[in-house]
């Protein structure tokens, strides 16, 4: 599928956009996917690779409404998420301290990092 693809980037990106995921194609701070659309009209920036995913069936299109502000609206299918799946890059490995960090900020509890730490936050 990916080798009629005009361009995988584009279309990755608008893909793990209307999933709402990072371009490693995960959802870092929720367990399931949140919303899944991407709205764009004629002269957009993504609206040809829109276009292109509807003609793969990796999205469906919904015809412009006043809800959408005049703009089609696109979804994507059980195809396109296996497409992120598929083609998403690998996520960097991270150090310990990164992950650490990642902790203290997952923590959000109103302490300086320092603090956060001499308090046993890190353990």
């Amino acid at each position: 599928m990916s080798a009629d693809v005009q361009d995988p980037k584009r279309m990755l990106h608008v893909l793990q956009h209307s999933l709402g995921r990072n371009q490693y194609g995960k959802n870092p701070n929720v367990r399931e996917d949140y919303r899944n659309h991407y709205c764009a009209s004629e002269g957009h920036h993504s609206f040809a690779a829109c276009r292109e995913a509807v003609a793969l069936g990796l999205m469906l299109e919904w015809t412009p409404s006043e809800i959408s502000g005049g703009d089609y609206v696109f979804v994507v299918t059980y195809a396109g998420r296996a497409y992120v799946a598929e083609h998403s890059p690998a996520e960097p490995k991270r150090s310990r301290g990164q992950d650490r960090y990642r902790r203290y900020l997952a923590a959000d509890c109103g302490k300086s990092f320092c603090e956060w730490l001499r308090a046993g936050g890190a353990s």
